[in-house]
């Protein structure tokens, strides 16, 4: 799990055995808040998830409601609307590069190359998503370049 923002990237974290529900809800309680606060967004900033099941259960629904976080609508089957999935692609392209022998070099080299995405570039992906919904109309819902 990780998260970022236009300021630059959150918090990175691994996840150990099979992501549920529960699993879910206390990462969000463990880093969403502290990662919102390191980025300096405020109180006032808008959380940004798939529509996975777990993300949507009811007690994690329940939790950002409790914590006043506001949670944009997200369609269905739309991944080339959200912008992590560019940083994802990118994390795995240098992964690929390095050649990590374990899961320990993995573990670690992920975490570096996350903390070394530009705030630059971060902000780029936000900037774009005007026309990242601009290109989903225009292919009726289908894939696009995102």
């Amino acid at each position: 799990w990780a998260c970022f923002s236009s300021a630059g990237t959150g918090k990175m974290v691994k996840i150990d055995g099979k992501m549920d529900g529960a699993k879910y809800r206390t990462i969000l309680e463990e880093n969403l808040m502290e990662s919102a606060k390191d980025l300096r967004l405020g109180r006032r900033f808008v959380f940004q998830q798939d529509n996975d099941p777990k993300h949507k259960a009811k007690s994690t629904m329940e939790w950002l409601k409790n914590k006043h976080i506001q949670v944009l609508e997200w369609p269905s089957q739309s991944p080339d609307l959200n912008p992590i999935e560019n940083l994802w692609k990118e994390l795995k392209t240098a992964v690929h590069k390095c050649s990590p022998s374990n899961l320990t070099e993995l573990e670690l080299f992920c975490k570096e190359e996350w903390e070394n995405i530009s705030v630059t570039r971060c902000a780029e992906l936000i900037e774009t998503y005007p026309k990242r919904l601009t290109a989903v109309i225009a292919a009726k819902g289908g894939a696009t370049k995102y």
